[in-house]
């Protein structure tokens, strides 16, 4: 699991979080270009194996396909815009959209620590958990099992996607309890306590 970023924004800069609609495949080439121009930029990367008839190949892609995020400041706006291969920065009515920093740093940390990461559907609702150890603790997410293995959901509401980390079920904790929302389906034995039990006992087999 990989990320793209320089290293510290200018001073002076604010520290609000922008989202960058690219062309196709030139998220990397885009990321180049801002960085050299004093920007600090995140790309977070994900390893893809692909596969042809007579070879394959490890691969470094997005995690957000045609989506890079900068830091930047209105007064430079002009020359995030005019940069080659950027359609435009994401906008709330005639504002800039900010990405919250606490979903930015989230999804940092997800690609430097040790798990696998990769794009997962977009969820908005689920058990809410809070990892309590390793490189990901305090990091809040939606708990969700894929097979046998636990994902952390991640996701930046803005662009309405998500990426998925694994971790232990034992390793997080429900934010808060709260009563099932009208309408939504309950399912025996999926409450954290009861993955926390599953995930033990699969642990002791």
């Amino acid at each position: 699991m990989l990320s793209r970023t320089t290293a510290d924004p200018q001073p002076g800069l604010p520290s609000a979080w922008w989202a960058l609609y690219t062309r196709h495949q030139h998220e990397k080439t885009v990321a180049e270009m801002l960085s050299t121009k004093g920007f600090e930029v995140f790309l977070p990367l994900h390893d893809s194996m692909r596969r042809w008839k007579d070879r394959q190949k490890l691969l470094s892609l997005p995690l957000f396909p045609g989506y890079v995020f900068v830091r930047g400041s209105l007064d430079r706006r002009l020359q995030v815009v005019t940069t080659p291969g950027v359609h435009m920065i994401l906008s709330s009515g005639e504002q800039i959209a900010v990405v919250p920093e606490e979903e930015i740093q989230a999804i940092r940390r997800a690609v430097e620590g040790p798990w696998r990461v990769e794009p997962h559907p977009f969820l908005k609702c689920g058990e809410r958990v809070r990892v309590t150890r390793g490189s990901l603790e305090g990091v809040e997410g939606i708990l969700v099992r894929k097979k046998n293995l636990y994902r952390l959901v991640l996701s930046v509401d803005m662009l309405r996607q998500s990426v998925g980390v694994e971790v232990a079920a034992a390793d997080v904790e429900p934010v808060s309890v709260e009563s099932p929302r009208p309408g939504s389906p309950s399912t025996p034995g999926t409450g954290i306590a009861d993955i926390q039990r599953n995930f033990s006992s699969h642990a002791a087999v």
